[in-house]
């Protein structure tokens, strides 16, 4: 009990801490509406899948102890981050007044998205590998590993859902793209933010 209070606990937490995750829902939510935010959070929750598949199958000590490798990883996630945040910050979307526009963002491309996000970013990779190996105690049955490793998809499919349906409400959503030069050079910037603080942050020790 007191070690899926410890799971819990620890995933919610992480799960509300603002970052590349909170800003990509936010940016597909904001840009391209309610289903695009919906299928990121599919597509992050889809990425914490990724996570607790190869730390059960032990990659992620690997990973935690190859300092090359997790740079590698965080190098891509950063290169992603600021690659995206490239496109929104010259991205235009023609809004019609009393009206939204129409989505051009496929449903693959929206997943995706959330996907790469999570599956790409090293904090992701610490904090599941850290619940596996300083929370879960070895002698965890594989069923109870595998039932903490979907809690954490839920969690996070459950609060980027909602930071989706808030983002994604049509009046907020419709005054922010009135707005919409400043919307995508303001959420560019915050991306490519994220992907520098990636680049320069203090390698971890291994």
């Amino acid at each position: 009990m007191i070690e899926l209070l410890a799971v819990a606990v620890v995933t919610i937490l992480a799960v509300v801490s603002p970052g590349a995750d909170f800003a990509m829902v936010t940016r597909n939510s904001l840009l391209y509406g309610r289903p695009a935010g919906l299928l990121a959070s599919l597509g992050i929750a889809a990425g914490v899948q990724l996570h607790v598949l190869y730390t059960m199958l032990g990659v992620g000590l690997v990973l935690q102890s190859s300092p090359v490798l997790f740079s590698a990883i965080k190098l891509a996630g950063a290169l992603y981050l600021i690659y995206v945040g490239y496109q929104t910050f010259f991205s235009r979307i023609s809004v019609a007044k009393g009206s939204l526009p129409a989505s051009d963002l496929s449903a693959w491309n929206a997943f995706r998205t959330g996907f790469l996000t999570n599956a790409l970013n090293p904090k992701t990779t610490l904090f599941v590998v850290s619940v596996y190996t300083q929370v879960v105690n070895p002698g965890t049955s594989l069923a109870v590993q595998i039932g903490y490793g979907l809690f954490m998809s839920l969690a996070h499919w459950v609060w980027f859902s909602m930071v989706s349906l808030f983002f994604s409400e049509d009046s907020l959503r419709h005054r922010m793209l009135q707005r919409q030069v400043v919307l995508n050079r303001s959420i560019g910037l915050v991306l490519v933010g994220l992907g520098l603080a990636l680049v320069f942050a203090p390698s971890v020790n291994h």
